[in-house]
């Protein structure tokens, strides 16, 4: 299996894809500062509502595994490459799990470099430009690497709910892009709909795991060219 999911890394347009995640880097590293100053100053009463705000913005990765599964999955169909791996001495379920481990771990990676980051990032910028009031307890650093274990879990499987329907039967890029844009923001406007986050996250997550089921379970179907 690793072997499998080394060979979709070498796979991968690495250069492109590096880039891509510096960009996500980039930007989520200054993105709770950003808001709690320009959108949102509510959020800066304490770093426990600063933290609460960055697990939000950490879900821009949710995108990127958008990304992934186009280069993985949608792609490969395109270029009738798929054809080649599906003649490997393996069942193509083993193969699509394969898949999907690689881009889990990816995005589960990314997305803990991200939360290290944008922790380190905003916690310096507060010194150097006061914005959030008090400085960070001992039970805020313990949330935040809860909120960065829990987040790097939810993010890349809540990443593979277009992975079925517009991934692997509609192969389309456009609508995996759309799909993953739409779920990435659904959390955000949970109180528009009068949930909770909490609740709407956790349906996402049954979607995304539903999503990977479906995938794996008719791989050897739908998985024709």
């Amino acid at each position: 299996m690793f072997k499998l999911m080394l060979l979709e890394w070498k796979k991968l347009k690495r250069h492109s894809v590096i880039g891509e995640v510096i960009i996500y880097w980039l930007i989520l590293m200054f993105m709770p500062m950003f808001y709690i100053k320009m959108i949102m100053p509510a959020f800066g009463h304490s770093y426990a509502t600063a933290i609460e705000l960055n697990l939000f913005i950490q879900l821009g990765f949710i995108l990127f595994g958008g990304s992934l599964i186009n280069q993985v999955f949608i792609e490969e169909y395109k270029n009738k490459t798929i054809s080649l791996s599906f003649r490997y001495p393996i069942s193509r379920k083993k193969l699509f799990m394969a898949k999907v481990l690689f881009i889990s771990l990816f995005v589960f990676l990314v997305t803990m470099i991200s939360f290290i980051l944008t922790g380190l990032t905003t916690y310096l910028l507060d010194q150097v430009f006061p914005i959030i009031n008090g400085q960070p307890t001992g039970s805020d650093i313990t949330t935040y690497f809860s909120s960065m274990i829990i987040g790097s879990l939810i993010v890349p499987l809540i990443g593979f709910i277009p992975l079925f329907y517009f991934g692997i039967w509609k192969r389309e890029t456009v609508p995996t892009v759309i799909c993953s844009i739409a779920t990435m923001q659904l959390p955000n406007f949970s109180s528009f709909l009068n949930l909770k986050p909490e609740f709407v996250i956790a349906v996402l997550c049954i979607l995304g795991a539903l999503s990977i089921y479906l995938s794996i379970k008719t791989a050897e179907s739908v998985g024709e060219i």
